[in-house]
């Protein structure tokens, strides 16, 4: 794969996953036990968590404008989602009740990570960043 397609593919997945992000909450009412904890339960936490993902998404889908300005948005995104799926597999599998998430958004978190890691680590984009500063 050639460092201008890895630039397309990654302006492509930014806004998927910022289109995602941003539908949250949507998410949550058709698969409940995989995307939203406590059995919707504590309903401020999810107006809460739902608020920071649909504007993290949509910095996400301003970001596959030029990508490589917006690096530190992406890092981000990538250690939140690590960090995020990790706390939130732990909990999942101490409570018995949580275990949907380890098939719902803890996959789905780690798997933005590891697109977003490979996809932003291109030849394209160092060269971009480089020539930016």
């Amino acid at each position: 794969m050639n460092s201008l397609s890895k630039d397309k593919l990654l302006r492509i997945a930014l806004v998927a996953f910022g289109v995602i992000f941003f539908c949250i909450y949507p998410m949550g009412l058709i698969w409940p036990a995989g995307w939203i904890w406590h059995g919707g339960q504590g309903e401020y936490y999810l107006q809460m968590i739902c608020g920071v993902y649909a504007v993290l998404g949509l910095f996400l889908i301003l970001a596959a404008r030029d990508p490589a300005k917006h690096q530190s948005l992406i890092d981000f995104t990538i250690w939140s989602s690590i960090v995020h799926a990790l706390i939130m597999a732990a909990q999942a599998i101490t409570d018995g009740h949580e275990l949907g998430h380890l098939i719902g958004d803890v996959p789905a978190l780690l798997l933005v990570a590891g697109v977003l890691w490979v996809l932003s680590r291109s030849p394209a984009t160092k060269t971009a960043l480089q020539a930016a500063e």
